[in-house]
């Protein structure tokens, strides 16, 4: 771990990118935690980026009007590697959003992992998580830098959700698989900012790229699930339990939760931490033992059927296009048409986001007694349904869930892995972090459990 380092602060905590249009929530979001829970005073943070008016701009808008204790400005650029190293000296923690990660992403990781800083971002591209993983991941070990991507709304709700629903499956009955189907909501146009949608067009343009990295890499061990295999997901669906019309989605949800569920299958009582007794050993494999194996698939929901080909046209034009230099740019330049204003320049405003929040229905399907997967030709008899809920994604949810991750790798540092390059579900299933969210806005509910014929 960082040191302290003679006539300099360490500090707790440095949010790098912080003057871009997430990062100024997160700095906002952060500014109502820095009282530590021990009573011991204030936490350190800083934040760091390329232009340092533009930090103090951002800072004097997340206090709104209220100045903050001093908080550190640091000039920080992700091209320049010695800026990377003097960063890491500064601090214990990196919490970066300077997406597209796969542009920017790698050197911050790299300086963390070679000073043994631990790192959080808030991506959804698999592709850079996997890299990183596949570069990183030996070294991180060694160093004892705990690195750990999609700590925002990609993909915290879907690993915690997935983990909240296998344990609702109480013995004898055994899941199957479960769907999470997400519905966004708002009294005004929903709207993403360009940076989100840019790192969307380099993701579906560069898609070979992860299917070469996957094929390159060792196959790692699956998780068993009881029953047949699953069967396989229709594009769109009617799903009458839950109200919905949905429509299936390539996401980065689902290839979180699989790098989770490898793990596992590697490791069925979880990682251990940094410093744990007996009897935090006892509650960590009592945890993992009750999140059962499931199949698990990710949809886009909507209550009218009109939403589903919307989407779908607008698929087909950022696919089209992407794979042309030209209509990358095109995409780029004039997002709001070919998004059909779901994506802006500008993002969205502040009332757009007040206004908007999401729900997050997981349906699950399984057995109501183990005994009937010896039955030959038996077919799931029980439906389980449960809910994720809360404010808008990109924007509030997301630092929300990055800034409680953070405090507690900041609160909780030896109850958590040593180091590697990880999931958010491996590492913070088994800490409080769902009571945390449902403090801050984000709940998890029981709706439904019945048999089916």
């Amino acid at each position: 771990m960082n040191t302290e380092m003679e006539g300099e602060e360490v500090l707790d905590a440095v949010i790098l990118g912080a003057s871009g249009f997430t990062g100024k929530y997160v700095v906002r979001e952060f500014l109502s935690h820095l009282e530590r829970p021990d009573g011991q005073g204030l936490r350190r943070i800083g934040i760091a980026g390329r232009n340092r008016e533009k930090l103090g701009e951002t800072l004097r808008w997340a206090a709104q009007g209220e100045l903050p204790p001093s908080i550190p400005i640091i000039e920080a650029d992700v091209t320049d590697a010695a800026s990377m190293v003097a960063l890491c000296r500064r601090t214990r923690l990196i919490l970066s959003c300077v997406g597209p990660y796969r542009l920017y992403g790698e050197p911050v990781v790299a300086a963390c992992v070679e000073a043994g800083v631990d790192y959080l971002d808030i991506t959804g591209e698999p592709e850079f998580m996997e890299r990183m993983e596949a570069i990183y991941h030996e070294s991180a070990l060694l160093s004892g830098s705990l690195v750990i991507s999609a700590c925002g709304y990609d993909s915290v709700p879907a690993e915690l959700g997935v983990i909240f629903h296998a344990r609702q499956w109480e013995p004898p009955s055994v899941p199957h698989s479960v769907d999470s189907y997400l519905v966004l909501e708002s009294d005004k146009q929903i709207v993403g900012n360009i940076t989100t949608f840019e790192s969307a067009v380099l993701g579906v343009a560069n898609a070979e790229e992860l299917h070469k990295l996957r094929r390159s890499r060792p196959r790692r061990p699956k998780l068993q699930v009881p029953g047949p295999p699953t069967s396989k997901a229709k594009s769109i669906e009617h799903q009458k339990s839950i109200g919905l019309w949905a429509l299936k989605l390539p996401s980065s949800d689902a290839a979180v939760v699989r790098r989770t569920q490898a793990l596992l299958a590697e490791n069925p009582h979880g990682l251990p931490a940094v410093n744990e007794n007996s009897e935090l050993v006892e509650k960590r494999r009592k945890f993992w033992s009750e999140v059962k194996p499931l199949y698990f698939g990710v949809y886009l929901g909507s209550k009218s059927f009109w939403s589903i080909p919307r989407t779908i046209c607008i698929g087909l034009m950022v696919v089209l296009l992407v794979r042309f230099s030209w209509g990358r740019s095109l995409l780029l330049k004039y997002p709001e048409i070919f998004t059909l204003g779901q994506f802006k320049k500008r993002g969205p405003t502040e009332e757009e986001v007040r206004s908007a929040s999401f729900k997050m229905w997981f349906l699950g399907h399984g057995y109501s007694d183990e005994s009937r997967l010896l039955q030959q030709g038996s077919k799931p008899n029980m439906e389980v349904v449960t809910r994720i809920s809360g404010p808008e994604i990109g924007y509030a949810t997301t630092p929300i869930t990055l800034v409680q991750c953070a405090l507690l790798v900041m609160d909780q540092r030896q109850g958590l892995p040593k180091g590697g390059v990880l999931p958010p579900g491996i590492v913070f299933g088994p800490t409080d972090l769902q009571e945390r969210l449902e403090k801050r806005g984000i709940l998890f509910e029981l709706i439904s459990k019945k048999t089916i014929s």
